[in-house]
Protein backbone atom coordinates (compact mmCIF):
# COMPACT_ATOMS: atom_id res chain seq x y z
CA UNK A 1 0.00 0.00 0.00
CA UNK A 2 2.85 2.68 0.81
CA UNK A 3 4.33 1.25 -2.77
CA UNK A 4 1.07 2.55 -3.98
CA UNK A 5 1.23 6.04 -2.20
CA UNK A 6 4.47 6.62 -3.18
CA UNK A 7 3.54 5.99 -6.77
CA UNK A 8 1.15 8.12 -6.63
CA UNK A 9 2.77 10.85 -5.43
CA UNK A 10 5.80 10.34 -7.38
CA UNK A 11 3.70 11.00 -10.42
CA UNK A 12 1.69 13.69 -9.16
CA UNK A 13 4.51 15.69 -8.30
CA UNK A 14 6.17 14.45 -12.16
CA UNK A 15 3.16 16.13 -13.60
CA UNK A 16 2.97 18.91 -11.69
CA UNK A 17 6.76 19.75 -12.48
CA UNK A 18 6.28 19.36 -15.83
CA UNK A 19 3.59 22.08 -16.24
CA UNK A 20 5.86 24.88 -14.29
CA UNK A 21 9.07 23.19 -16.07
CA UNK A 22 8.86 26.02 -19.03
CA UNK A 23 9.66 28.55 -16.43
CA UNK A 24 12.60 27.50 -15.35
CA UNK A 25 14.62 25.43 -17.80
CA UNK A 26 15.98 26.16 -20.34
CA UNK A 27 18.19 28.38 -18.25
CA UNK A 28 21.57 27.86 -16.88
CA UNK A 29 21.84 24.33 -15.82
CA UNK A 30 25.28 25.07 -13.76
CA UNK A 31 26.92 28.63 -12.06
CA UNK A 32 28.32 29.97 -15.02
CA UNK A 33 29.68 28.75 -18.71
CA UNK A 34 32.64 30.37 -19.87
CA UNK A 35 32.41 30.91 -23.62
CA UNK A 36 35.57 29.43 -25.83
CA UNK A 37 36.25 29.34 -29.46
CA UNK A 38 37.72 26.02 -29.57
CA UNK A 39 35.29 23.23 -28.71
CA UNK A 40 37.92 21.07 -27.64
CA UNK A 41 39.03 23.20 -24.67
CA UNK A 42 35.44 23.23 -23.42
CA UNK A 43 34.66 21.30 -20.05
CA UNK A 44 30.93 22.55 -19.53
CA UNK A 45 27.82 22.62 -21.29
CA UNK A 46 24.59 23.62 -21.02
CA UNK A 47 22.98 20.28 -19.76
CA UNK A 48 24.54 17.50 -21.59
CA UNK A 49 25.21 16.19 -24.84
CA UNK A 50 22.09 13.55 -25.97
CA UNK A 51 22.49 10.54 -26.90
CA UNK A 52 21.55 9.26 -30.19
CA UNK A 53 18.39 8.20 -29.79
CA UNK A 54 18.64 4.54 -31.60
CA UNK A 55 20.56 4.03 -28.84
CA UNK A 56 18.56 5.00 -25.94
CA UNK A 57 17.26 1.87 -23.84
CA UNK A 58 14.76 1.79 -20.74
CA UNK A 59 17.48 1.89 -18.56
CA UNK A 60 17.43 5.78 -19.21
CA UNK A 61 14.90 6.50 -17.95
CA UNK A 62 14.28 4.36 -14.89
CA UNK A 63 15.58 5.10 -10.86
CA UNK A 64 14.88 2.79 -8.16
CA UNK A 65 15.55 3.49 -5.19
CA UNK A 66 13.08 5.98 -3.48
CA UNK A 67 11.04 4.06 -0.91
CA UNK A 68 14.72 2.96 0.53
CA UNK A 69 14.75 5.21 4.41
CA UNK A 70 18.33 6.72 4.65
CA UNK A 71 20.30 7.21 7.46
CA UNK A 72 20.39 10.49 8.85
CA UNK A 73 23.28 9.88 11.29
CA UNK A 74 24.60 13.44 10.62
CA UNK A 75 24.65 16.87 12.59
CA UNK A 76 21.46 18.30 10.27
CA UNK A 77 19.57 15.18 10.89
CA UNK A 78 18.25 14.90 7.35
CA UNK A 79 19.49 13.57 4.02
CA UNK A 80 18.22 14.35 0.72
CA UNK A 81 18.21 11.60 -2.02
CA UNK A 82 18.24 13.32 -5.31
CA UNK A 83 16.70 11.61 -8.53
CA UNK A 84 18.07 14.22 -11.22
CA UNK A 85 19.42 13.83 -14.70
CA UNK A 86 22.51 12.47 -13.12
CA UNK A 87 20.58 10.30 -11.90
CA UNK A 88 17.83 9.54 -15.00
CA UNK A 89 19.74 10.62 -18.09
CA UNK A 90 16.75 10.60 -20.42
CA UNK A 91 15.78 14.02 -17.55
CA UNK A 92 18.19 15.94 -19.88
CA UNK A 93 16.01 18.51 -21.50
CA UNK A 94 12.83 17.73 -19.74
CA UNK A 95 13.08 20.41 -17.01
CA UNK A 96 11.92 17.91 -13.91
CA UNK A 97 13.80 16.46 -11.39
CA UNK A 98 12.72 14.80 -7.84
CA UNK A 99 14.15 13.95 -4.22
CA UNK A 100 13.32 12.23 -1.40
CA UNK A 101 13.82 13.79 1.89
CA UNK A 102 14.39 11.92 5.38
CA UNK A 103 13.96 13.64 8.62
CA UNK A 104 15.30 12.14 12.05
CA UNK A 105 12.64 13.68 14.84
CA UNK A 106 13.60 17.50 15.56
CA UNK A 107 16.01 16.90 11.62
CA UNK A 108 16.18 20.04 9.68
CA UNK A 109 16.89 20.73 5.77
CA UNK A 110 18.56 23.92 6.41
CA UNK A 111 17.90 27.29 5.00
CA UNK A 112 18.71 27.22 1.18
CA UNK A 113 17.58 28.23 -2.05
CA UNK A 114 17.44 26.36 -5.54
CA UNK A 115 18.55 28.98 -8.13
CA UNK A 116 17.39 27.15 -11.06
CA UNK A 117 13.77 25.64 -9.92
CA UNK A 118 10.62 25.78 -8.01
CA UNK A 119 10.21 22.74 -5.37
CA UNK A 120 6.95 21.08 -4.24
CA UNK A 121 7.41 18.61 -1.68
CA UNK A 122 4.45 16.19 -0.44
CA UNK A 123 4.85 14.82 3.24
CA UNK A 124 4.40 11.19 3.29
CA UNK A 125 5.29 10.64 7.13
CA UNK A 126 5.73 12.34 10.23
CA UNK A 127 5.31 16.69 10.53
CA UNK A 128 7.24 18.92 8.96
CA UNK A 129 7.04 22.92 9.49
CA UNK A 130 8.11 24.60 6.56
CA UNK A 131 8.64 27.78 5.11
CA UNK A 132 10.03 30.27 2.91
CA UNK A 133 11.32 34.23 2.90
CA UNK A 134 10.35 36.62 -0.30
CA UNK A 135 13.15 39.04 -1.38
CA UNK A 136 13.62 41.81 0.16
CA UNK A 137 12.90 44.49 1.05
CA UNK A 138 9.24 42.40 2.86
CA UNK A 139 11.61 39.47 3.44
CA UNK A 140 8.07 37.99 4.54
CA UNK A 141 7.82 34.64 5.95
CA UNK A 142 5.11 32.13 4.56
CA UNK A 143 5.65 29.54 6.95
CA UNK A 144 3.29 25.87 7.88
CA UNK A 145 3.48 23.25 9.61
CA UNK A 146 2.31 20.24 6.92
CA UNK A 147 1.20 16.53 7.78
CA UNK A 148 1.19 13.33 5.32
CA UNK A 149 -0.88 14.15 2.52
CA UNK A 150 -0.13 18.11 2.72
CA UNK A 151 1.30 19.82 0.00
CA UNK A 152 3.94 23.09 0.04
CA UNK A 153 5.07 24.91 -2.44
CA UNK A 154 8.73 26.98 -2.32
CA UNK A 155 9.34 29.36 -5.14
CA UNK A 156 11.89 29.37 -7.14
CA UNK A 157 15.15 31.41 -5.92
CA UNK A 158 13.78 31.58 -2.42
CA UNK A 159 15.21 30.58 1.06
CA UNK A 160 13.39 27.97 2.69
CA UNK A 161 13.79 25.30 5.09
CA UNK A 162 11.81 21.91 6.36
CA UNK A 163 11.97 21.38 10.13
CA UNK A 164 10.68 17.96 11.93
CA UNK A 165 8.55 18.55 14.46
CA UNK A 166 7.31 15.33 15.01
CA UNK A 167 8.38 12.51 17.81
CA UNK A 168 9.13 10.39 14.87
CA UNK A 169 10.81 10.04 11.33
CA UNK A 170 9.47 12.10 8.74
CA UNK A 171 9.27 11.24 5.05
CA UNK A 172 8.95 13.58 1.71
CA UNK A 173 8.97 13.73 -1.83
CA UNK A 174 10.33 16.46 -3.33
CA UNK A 175 9.10 17.78 -7.50
CA UNK A 176 11.36 20.31 -9.13
CA UNK A 177 11.13 22.18 -12.28
CA UNK A 178 14.57 21.91 -13.07
CA UNK A 179 16.73 18.62 -14.24
CA UNK A 180 19.78 20.01 -12.03
CA UNK A 181 18.01 22.59 -9.87
CA UNK A 182 21.29 23.40 -7.86
CA UNK A 183 21.59 24.45 -4.12
CA UNK A 184 22.77 27.22 -2.26
CA UNK A 185 23.01 26.46 1.72
CA UNK A 186 22.83 28.99 2.94
CA UNK A 187 24.94 28.72 6.25
CA UNK A 188 27.17 26.40 4.26
CA UNK A 189 27.87 28.80 1.71
CA UNK A 190 28.75 31.47 3.61
CA UNK A 191 30.86 30.72 6.30
CA UNK A 192 32.41 27.28 4.25
CA UNK A 193 33.72 29.51 1.51
CA UNK A 194 36.73 28.32 -0.19
CA UNK A 195 38.67 30.62 -0.07
CA UNK A 196 37.24 32.30 3.16
CA UNK A 197 35.05 35.68 3.13
CA UNK A 198 36.94 38.43 4.97
CA UNK A 199 35.73 38.96 8.77
CA UNK A 200 34.62 42.40 8.14
CA UNK A 201 31.99 41.56 5.76
CA UNK A 202 30.83 39.22 7.58
CA UNK A 203 30.81 40.61 10.86
CA UNK A 204 29.12 43.90 9.31
CA UNK A 205 26.59 41.68 7.35
CA UNK A 206 25.89 39.47 10.17
CA UNK A 207 26.04 42.41 13.16
CA UNK A 208 28.51 39.87 14.72
CA UNK A 209 31.38 40.12 17.08
CA UNK A 210 34.47 39.08 14.88
CA UNK A 211 35.38 35.99 17.46
CA UNK A 212 31.64 34.64 16.15
CA UNK A 213 32.60 35.03 12.64
CA UNK A 214 35.88 33.33 13.10
CA UNK A 215 34.24 30.77 15.23
CA UNK A 216 31.59 29.81 12.57
CA UNK A 217 34.20 29.52 9.79
CA UNK A 218 36.19 27.44 11.58
CA UNK A 219 33.05 25.03 12.19
CA UNK A 220 31.65 25.27 8.53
Amino acid sequence: MKGTHLFVTVAALALASTLIAYASDPSPLQDFCVAVNDSKSGVFVNGKFCKDPKLATAKDFFFSGLLKRQSTANPLGSTVTLVNVMQIPALNTLGISLARLDFAPNGLNPPQTHPRATMTIVVLEGALYVGFITSSPENRLFAKTLYPGDVFVFPEGLIHFQLNVAKTNAVAIAGLSSQNSGVIQIADNVFGSNPKIDLDVLTKAFHLDRKVVDYLQAHF
